[in-house]
């Protein structure tokens, strides 16, 4: 099976290690012409849960020089989807699977629209990855990857992607609601995300304080009650407890809103608490916390900027 992953991030990156294990012909599609050279050269470095290793991968910024792909994964940050995908695009043939495995809702949307939603699978994974340096990953967590289509059907397609993830050494398992699963994790997202990355603070702190535990409860409920008129089947009974028991199974994790914010990066605000906003303006439910977390959060985003102007 020949993969292009697009996004050599943290993810991207362990994922392509993993694949490179199955003998499938591997690609890493970077916009980065320096980062690209040093993976062919070098390929990937892996640390952490799944020992210590090494894989070679194929790397380049012309997804026209690679060609056709059997599977691509998405790997970018949200903002970045179009982008990603116009540039992938070409090596998107008739066969091509198109799998996003990205934060928040809305980017099987974005992908469909470019490639022809018949071609996008979603997906959510629970491994933990960190990016020390180009080419460099720590395999932070070993977890369960979950892939499906949106209309729940399950072609031959979706089951090869499966089995090459599994010849990978990595879990792996089908929905038929895949639609469930990203809102299951979304909510997960909007209670921890957003607060993590104002207060500064590790998972497992959000749940010591009041203050965070009221804010992280009231952020929750509001997207609860927008997955609820949306008809949507959480993967949990108790929202709250589950994305509580998700800080506590990650207490010493800095989230990936943090690490932007601590990075001074965009963040992906607008495909998580933005989501509820949205779309519980369309339903007429209020989201007061949620609009707030996002309008302190794009602050936050803005002021990186005046802080260099008045530092230039």
């Amino acid at each position: 099976m020949k993969v292009i992953i697009v996004g050599p991030g943290a993810l991207g990156t362990l994922i392509a290690a993993f694949l490179s294990r199955a003998r499938a012909e591997v690609w890493l599609l970077d916009k980065n012409k320096e980062r690209s050279r040093l993976l062919a050269e070098k390929g990937i470095s892996v640390e952490g849960v799944s020992g210590s290793w090494q894989a070679r991968v194929r790397a380049s910024t012309s997804a026209e020089e690679i060609g056709p792909a059997d599977l691509v994964i998405v790997c970018v940050k949200s903002y970045d989807t179009k982008e990603a995908v116009m540039r992938v695009k070409p090596a998107v043939a008739a066969h091509t699977m198109v799998l996003s495995l990205q934060n928040g809702i809305g980017n099987i949307e974005i992908i469909g629209e470019i490639v022809g939603s018949d071609k996008v699978l979603g997906g959510s994974t629970n491994m933990g990855a960190t990016l020390e340096s180009y080419g460099c990953v720590r395999h932070a967590g070993k977890g369960e990857t979950v892939i499906g289509r949106m209309d729940g059907r399950i072609p031959v397609e979706i089951r090869s992607v499966r089995e090459i993830f599994q010849k990978a050494g990595l879990e792996i398992r089908i929905s038929r609601d895949i639609k469930g699963v990203l809102w299951s994790k979304l909510i997960i997202n909007v209670g921890i995300n957003a607060i993590s990355a104002l207060v500064r603070l590790a998972n497992g702190r959000l749940t010591e304080f009041e203050g965070t535990r009221r804010v992280l409860r009231e952020a929750v409920s509001e997207a609860t009650r927008v997955a609820k008129r949306k008809k949507i089947k959480l993967m949990y009974d108790d929202p709250l407890a589950k994305v509580e028991a998700v800080c506590e199974a990650t207490s010493q994790n800095i989230s990936s809103m943090l690490q932007d914010v601590l990075n001074k990066k965009r963040t992906e605000i607008d495909f998580i608490n933005g989501v509820v906003v949205r779309q519980g303006q369309e339903l007429n439910i209020p989201t007061p916390v949620n609009s707030l977390l996002v309008d302190l959060v794009k602050t936050l985003e803005s002021s990186y900027r005046v802080t260099e102007e008045k530092n230039g």
